[in-house]
């Protein structure tokens, strides 16, 4: 009988605790979505300072840093993530993001790879993959158009391509 009280002791904590958890992330997340980066950074460091291989909160830190504008301290964090957990798909994606605003499209193409290996049915890194490519080729019909005297062809495949990408 009190082998069977400290167990449900236990599973009543471990639940609690699980409850607590989740509502952080929930916590962190509002706000996150609300702007409201100080606070959210404060309570994704605490976190972290407890469980600092937490991946999820390490995630929701890239955001915070993101959000910031500290685009190289999210790129560090979201590259760690991507060493530590190279199964999980969203690190290698959210860097893929990163990436590409600075135009460094080779690395972002490899961190896309990277996600859809992770998951190969990821609809969200397959779709950025696909807007990479529009981009890139965009980039190369322009290049070619500077070499090329009689650009109308080059122009109108460059273009077609932006129209894609402008699209909603």
């Amino acid at each position: 009988m009190r082998t069977w009280l400290r167990w449900m002791a236990f599973c009543t904590l471990w639940t609690c605790s699980l409850g607590a958890q989740a509502d952080l992330y929930k916590d962190v997340s509002t706000l996150v979505q609300s702007g409201q980066w100080a606070q959210a950074q404060a309570l994704a460091q605490a976190r972290l300072k407890t469980t600092p291989t937490d991946p999820q909160m390490r995630l929701l830190q890239s955001h915070i840093q993101t959000g910031m504008g500290q685009t190289q301290a999210a790129m560090d964090t979201l590259r760690d993530l991507t060493q530590s957990f190279p199964e999980l798909p969203e690190p290698h994606n959210n860097l893929a993001a990163l990436l590409v605003r600075e135009n460094r499209h080779d690395e972002a193409l490899a961190a896309l790879q990277a996600a859809i290996r992770a998951r190969p049915d990821y609809a969200l890194a397959l779709e950025n993959l696909g807007d990479l490519h529009l981009a890139m080729a965009a980039q190369a019909f322009a290049r070619a158009r500077l070499i090329t005297p009689t650009p109308t062809r080059l122009q109108t495949k460059q273009e077609g391509a932006e129209r894609v990408m402008r699209t909603p």
